[in-house]
Order: structure tokens, then C-alpha cells, then sequence
């Protein structure tokens, strides 16, 4: 094993650990046609090639924090090698009010055969996540430097606060939380927009040990009271209103109708904390219960800007965040405090290379766990100054992105590449009429980003100057888990190239054996890091089942992957029913579920097809009620039914009349055979013999196009 350059493995390299970086020998190591691949240096050519190897330029690697695969193979190797002295190193440099037991760093057993599934970092140190990410940076004498810029729906909001000003907001709402009888362990749901109020809220819970579940304000009355009916929380805090470009969303009165069914249920809600946001709607116009609402404006303000920070076990639970799976119940994935922070922090210091004077633009939503680790948690904890937007990136017109890039010389830009499509689709011209100079770092997350859109990322946006973080990572994972390093090595678009310190990817086959070198298979992770999660909120079994019970000894991803003959990871997609649309992970039954409960719909069944903007999109096969004849009237119908019991995000975007569903003898549903109808795929459709009903295939493709 060597390195682009040729050098030599360090002493004691162990070949079976770091096998995923093996290939690193055989890398060029600078610009032209090298063995059929065409390699580009960063700021001298654009990237066009399907083979490109798209090289840091010297000056950018120079620079870099990981500067080289020789660097990141000797930190990679120690991370293995030494999980517990890597990361004990790094959590010396955060706050702990009591030490962990350094002969007890870690503790894990990832085999079901062997013992319930556990997972522990740092138990028995004692620190706040809050007070790492705030607190702290103040007390190194940055309490002036600024920590959030915020960029309203309008182009003529914004704002912004310090980390002095930001501690007295997270502050003041921490002590009204007491105040109203919240405390440690107890949770507290979060349905806000990107108001900066969301991420205070987030910290304030944080600060006072209560456990934060925010719910993304997208999702129906339905979702909302699924959720807090299963986490139970003290009390809800949402807005009045919002405003997503020219439209007003109405988010009290979901929360309203979501608080009726949760109390159906048997659980009620004492409190519903109501940010008044002006811009959207008018607090006289807002539906009130003097007994239970109470607008934030009024009480938080009163509250002193100091309060003590609770100090929690390492273990201790942080936030609760709900995310679809191949059944129809929401998981609720349990993130823990002492782990979490280091893991968050570290992969965004790396991956993004990140330095102090940096303007940080991550794009995603609070109410996924992109907006926990990567606009709220990582950065602050690194210092940084971190950009929130409430708009959209296509108001009031395509160039919205790169008119805030500018505006604010944003310097990281993290973004989903269903956002890219959709910017490339609508043409160049609103990307090059803005400067973009300030741009260094792009990042990708959410799915695998196909190689066009990776090209026109590249080339268009960044001027093919600046590298792509292409991150691959998961709601459970925490953090990135394959990432490019922007200094270190060259990259590949479309692929998430090499695993991130202390991350071991393993790529099985069906019976769970490792496959080595050029393959594909399903993706594994063997050994835990300190970012991964702990268990499924209420319902252990569950979480040993889904993640653990595939393959004993593993971590099982959901995902299929492929390994180049340069160990470069290429991420392709899910072998779950689970959908990947827009970066968010919808499940095949929480769909089929919403569309059966119409009273003319008999049976549903839902897959996955591909779509150019949105990555994937939503397929629905939908079997009607004897009698009940199609038509438009009733396409619609189901699709608002779709949307209001899941959210708009979820709406099919095709609804396929079926009189019948291709099923086996046993009454199992062929859903390769959907699949392949679905995608037009006709020639593919394989046997069909099995079926109870041949018959039924020919049907629906006569039906395709009704």
C-alpha cells in the first residue's frame, strides 16, 4: 500500500483494517490522461469526462487540513487501530465538568447472536452539548463574532446574532421552559420553520437537559400527532404562521388539529408556545386557547439571560428525531450527547475543511437531521458562523441561492442535489450573472448525486474551483460516514469516495459474507463510532431487528453499494421500501397506508421511480373499490389525501389505476414487476409465471397511460 506519490505504507500499516484505502496507491498524482483517466486539476479545466479523476489544485491542498493521502491514511489507521485514544484526544478539547473513565472509552456489542444490541461513548463523563457550542466560544473571546445570520423568505429580511446574543435568547427560553415544569429527560416537540428561533430552541433544550424531537413544518396534523403521541412531550412550540415564497402555510392550525388527535389518543399537551411571526400572519388573526397558547413574545423576553447549564451523562438522551422506515410507524432514533458532539463537530471541522473565517451556507431544514448535525450542532461547535435561510431557493426568482451567496460571501456551500437539478434545469444564466468569488467548499448530501449534476455543480457553480463534499450518511449514523476530504485525495463524481476516521464500511453479499476489492452489495458498518445512535425511542426490538438482525456483527445501512477498482464507494440507493425523495426518506407503506384509509380505495401498493429533479419520485398503483369508476375527480382526491395525513412532500407523483395487483400464489405483491412498469422498463419484466394472475400485467400496461 502506498500513496498517490508512491510513498510507502507506515510502519504496521494493517492491511485487512485499511483495505479501503489500499487503492489509494495506484491514484495519480497530478493533472492529464493517465491510464484512460482524465484528470483535472481544480481552476485549470472544467470536468467532462465520465472518468474523471477531479484533482485539489496544490495551492488548495497546501492549505488543507487533511492535505494528502499519506495524512489521511496515518489518521485513518490510528482512528482504527486506537478508537479510544483518537477520540479521547479529541474530546480533550471540549468543555467536560467530569472526566469519562479512559479505561472505558467505549463499549459495544453490534451482534444480536451475542447479547442485546449496545452501544456506549464517554458513559460517565459529564458536559453539555449547549454550553460546547456556545458558552464556550465566548469565553475563547468570540462572544462578538458573529454566530447566525438569517435570511427571511423576502429578500428585504434578515438578521443576525452574535454568540453573546445568541447565549441570551437560548437562555431566556431555557428559563421559561423551567418555569413551566420542563426538565431533565423531558421532551419538548419543535414544529418551527427556519426562524432562528428554531435552532435557539434546540440549544435551549439542550442546555437544560430536556430532549428536543423537531418536527419538520412540512408534515400534516396527522404526523405531528403520531409523533407526539409517541414521545409524550411537556409542551409544543411552533409559529403562527409562515410564508414559503409567494405561499402562507398555516402551521398553528396544524398544530391545533394535531393536538385534537393526540389527545384522542390519551395524550395531552399543556402548553403551545407561539412565535408570532409578522411576516406571515397577524397575532389577531391567529385561532387561540387562552388556556394552553401562549405567544412567545410575551413570556420568553421577561426571562433573565443567564441560566445555569444542566450537565448530563455522556449517554444521556439529546434529541428524538423521527424518520420513515419499510413499515408504516415513524422511528424515533435516539441521538445521545457526548458522542454525538464530537462526531458532528469533527466530520464538519474535515469534510468541509473549516476555518474560522469561513461563512457557512447549509441549506437543509432543522426538521431533518442535516439541520441538527450540520446547521446547528457542528458548526457552532467549531465556531463558526452559520447561515439560516426561511426561503426558497427559487424565490423570487432561480438566482435566490447566489444573490444570499454574494450577498453574504458565503464561503461553504451544503446543499441536496435534488436542489442542483432543479437550479440546472432552470439554466445557467441565474447562476453566472452573480459573482460566487467567495464560494471554496461545495457539499452534497441527502442521495447519490448523479454524475451531470455533479459536473454542473462543479463546473457552473464553483467555476470548477471547488471541490464537492459528497457526503454519504444517514438520520442513525449522526454524521458523515463516506466523505471526500476536500484537500486529500482526487475525486469522482457521483462518488462519496473513502469512509471518515473510525468508520469501517464492509459491502456483503446476500448471506452476509464480505466481498473484497471491485464489487457491489449491500452496505455494512462493522464497529461503532461515537456518533451512531442508540436505540428506537420505545421500541428496542425494533431497532435490533431493522439494523442489526440482516447481517450479525454489522450495522446494516439499508443501502446498496458499489466499490470501485480504486476503493472509491458509489452509494446506490435503497434495497429497503423505502423512497428517497428530495433527500427525505419516505416509507412505501406510510404511503400505501394513506391511500388505502380513502373510503374508494381498495388496495395501494407504492415503488420508487427515477426523477430528474427530485432524484426519486413516487409511484402509486391503486386498486378502487368495486363499481367506483376512475377519473380525475378521484386521482386528486387521493393525492390530497396523501397530503394530509403524511405532508405535500409525500404526494404521489403518479397515480397508476390498477384492477389488479401483480401478486404470487401466497398474496405477496411483485413489486420488481411494478418497478419495471413504473420506470417503462416493458422488455424486463422477467417471469411473470409465478403470478396468481398473469393476466394482471397486461392490464396495468395497457393502463399506463390513463
Amino acid at each position: 500500500m502506498g500513496t498517490a506519490n508512491g510513498e510507502q505504507p507506515a510502519p504496521g500499516a494493517s492491511s485487512d483494517k485499511l483495505r479501503h484505502v489500499e487503492s489509494m496507491s495506484q491514484l495519480p498524482s497530478g493533472a492529464g490522461k493517465i491510464s484512460g483517466i482524465n484528470a483535472v486539476v481544480l481552476g485549470e479545466s472544467l470536468a467532462a469526462e465520465e472518468n474523471d479523476l477531479i484533482f485539489p489544485s496544490p495551492e488548495f491542498s497546501a492549505d488543507a487540513l487533511v492535505s494528502s493521502p499519506k495524512q489521511y491514511r496515518e489518521m485513518y489507521e490510528r482512528s482504527i487501530k486506537d478508537p479510544a485514544g483518537f477520540w479521547s484526544e479529541i474530546a480533550e478539547t471540549f468543555y467536560w465538568k467530569e472526566k469519562w473513565n479512559p479505561n472505558e472509552v467505549c463499549s459495544e456489542n453490534l451482534d444480536v447472536t451475542k447479547g442485546p444490541v449496545q452501544i456506549t461513548w464517554f458513559k460517565g463523563g459529564k458536559t453539555n452539548i449547549c454550553y460546547n457550542a456556545v458558552d464556550r466560544n465566548i469565553e475563547s473571546g468570540n462572544g462578538d463574532k458573529i454566530a447566525m445570520y438569517w435570511e427571511g423568505n423576502e429578500p428585504s429580511q434578515d438578521g443576525k446574532l452574535t454568540y453573546s446574543e445568541l447565549l441570551e435568547k437560548v437562555c431566556q427560553l431555557a428559563n421559561y421552559l423551567k418555569s413551566v415544569g420542563v426538565g431533565k429527560g423531558d421532551a419538548v416537540i419543535i414544529y418551527l420553520p427556519m426562524l432562528l428561533e428554531l435552532p435557539i430552541a434546540m440549544l435551549a433544550c439542550a442546555r437544560i437537559g430536556a430532549v428536543h424531537s423537531v418536527v419538520f413544518a412540512g408534515f400534516s396534523a396527522d404526523s405531528l400527532a403520531q409523533r407526539i403521541v409517541d414521545c409524550k412531550p411537556e409542551l409544543v412550540i411552533t409559529c403562527n404562521a409562515v410564508k414559503r415564497g409567494a405561499k402562507p402555510i398555516f402551521l398553528k392550525d396544524i398544530v391545533d388539529a394535531a393536538l385534537v388527535e393526540s389527545e384522542k389518543n390519551g395524550v395531552s399537551v399543556g402548553v403551545c408556545l407561539t412565535y408570532e411571526n409578522q411576516s406571515a400572519m397577524k397575532r389577531e388573526d391567529t385561532k387561540w386557547q387562552t388556556e394552553r397558547d401562549v405567544w412567545w413574545q410575551d413570556v420568553v423576553t421577561k426571562f433573565p439571560t443567564k441560566c445555569d447549564v444542566e450537565w448530563v451523562d455522556a449517554e444521556d438522551p439529546l434529541f428524538l428525531l423521527y424518520t420513515s422506515g419499510s413499515t408504516g410507524k415513524p422511528k424515533g432514533v435516539l441521538h445521545t450527547s457526548g458522542g454525538y458532539m464530537l462526531y458532528t463537530a469533527t466530520t464538519f471541522k474535515y469534510a468541509f475543511d473549516y476555518r474560522p473565517t469561513d461563512i457557512y451556507w447549509c441549506t437543509a431544514d432543522c426538521g431533518w437531521i442535516t439541520g441538527h448535525s450540520y446547521v446547528t450542532y457542528g458548526p457552532l461547535l467549531n465556531g463558526a458562523t452559520v447561515l439560516v435561510f426561511e426561503g426558497t431557493p427559487n424565490y423570487p426568482d432561480s438566482g435566490r441561492c447566489w444573490d444570499i451567496v454574494d450577498k453574504y460571501n458565503v464561503t461553504i456551500f451544503y446543499t441536496a442535489p435534488t436542489l442542483v437539478r432543479s437550479l440546472m434545469r432552470d439554466g445557467t444564466e441565474y447562476v453566472t450573472r452573480y459573482s460566487r468569488k467567495s464560494l471554496r467548499v461545495l457539499g452534497s448530501v441527502g442521495e447519490p448525486i448523479n454524475p451531470s449534476a455533479w459536473r454542473w455543480f462543479y463546473n457552473i457553480v464553483g467555476d470548477s474551483r471547488c471541490p464537492i463534499s459528497d457526503t454519504w450518511w444517514q438520520t442513525e449514523t449522526g454524521g458523515f460516514m463516506i466523505t471526500p476530504l476536500p484537500g486529500a485525495w482526487p475525486q469522482k463524481p457521483g462518488s462519496a469516495t473513502f469512509p471518515f476516521f473510525g468508520v469501517q464500511p464492509v459491502i456483503v453479499d446476500e448471506k452476509g459474507q464480505e466481498i473484497e476489492g471491485e464489487c457491489s452489495g449491500y452496505l455494512c458498518i462493522k464497529k461503532s463510532w461515537p456518533g451512531a445512535f442508540r436505540t428506537l425511542y420505545g421500541d428496542h426490538e425494533r431497532y435490533e431487528t431493522t439494523y442489526f438482525k440482516p447481517f450479525a456483527g454489522y450495522y446494516f445501512t439499508g443501502d446498496g453499494c458499489s466499490r470501485d477498482k480504486d476503493g472509491y464507494h458509489w452509494l446506490t440507493g435503497r434495497v429497503d421500501d423505502v423512497i428517497n425523495v428530495s433527500g427525505h426518506r419516505i416509507g412505501t407503506a406510510e404511503v400505501e397506508s394513506a391511500l388505502v384509509s380513502h373510503p374508494q380505495c381498495a388496495e395501494a401498493a407504492v415503488v420508487g421511480v427515477e426523477h430528474e429533479v427530485k432524484g426519486q419520485g413516487i409511484y402509486a398503483f391503486v386498486t378502487l373499490v368495486d363499481g367506483v369508476p376512475y377519473s380525475e375527480e378521484l386521482r386528486k382526491s387521493l393525492i390530497v389525501t396523501v397530503r394530509n395525513q403524511i405532508g405535500a412532500f409525500a404526494a404521489p407523483d403518479k397515480i397508476h389505476w390498477a384492477p389488479g395487483l401483480p401478486k404470487t400464489r401466497s398474496g405477496k405483491i411483485m413489486r420488481r414487476i411494478l418497478r419495471k412498469i413504473a420506470a417503462r422498463q416493458l422488455d424486463e419484466l422477467g417471469d411473470t409465471s409465478t403470478l396468481a394472475d398473469p393476466g394482471v400485467v397486461d392490464q396495468l400496461i395497457a393502463l399506463s397511460d390513463c
